[in-house]
Formats: structure tokens, sequence, C-alpha cells
């Protein structure tokens, strides 16, 4: 999901950029680094991987204590 919201985003700024065409470096901030959009998408992917790493035994354990007791046993 992290990535995708990612991804829409800098779709956005290319149709964005498109339709402005004079301003379409100021408006993308790239500062000549041509990688911008794909460091963005990968900077995103590292940071929903580490999230699903440091928080995925809390996750768990707030389920398991919402789970019935009856639930458990099965």
């Amino acid at each position: 999901m992290c990535l995708s919201i990612s991804a829409l985003y800098e779709l956005i700024e290319w149709v964005v950029a498109l339709l402005s065409e004079e301003a379409a470096e100021a408006f993308l901030g790239t500062q000549g680094y041509e990688w911008d959009t794909q460091s963005d998408m990968a900077l995103a992917l590292l940071g929903a991987v580490v999230a699903l790493m440091t928080l995925s035994r809390y996750h768990d354990k707030q389920i398991a204590e919402l789970r019935p007791v009856s639930d458990a046993k099965s």
C-alpha cells in the first residue's frame, strides 16, 4: 500500500509537470537528480518493509488478544 501511494504521487507529479511545461523543473524539484522518482519509491518500499519487520509481532499479539477464547482452542 505504501509503495502504491508513492507511485501514484510520482505519476501525479509527472502529469502536472507535463501540463505545466515551463514550471516542470521547479515543480518536480529534482535539482538535476534523474533518479529522484525511483529513489523516492525505493525509500517508501524500504520504510514499509522495516515497519513490517519491526511491528509484526506487536500486531500479531494485539490480534490474538481480540480473538475469543473458544476460537483459540480450535
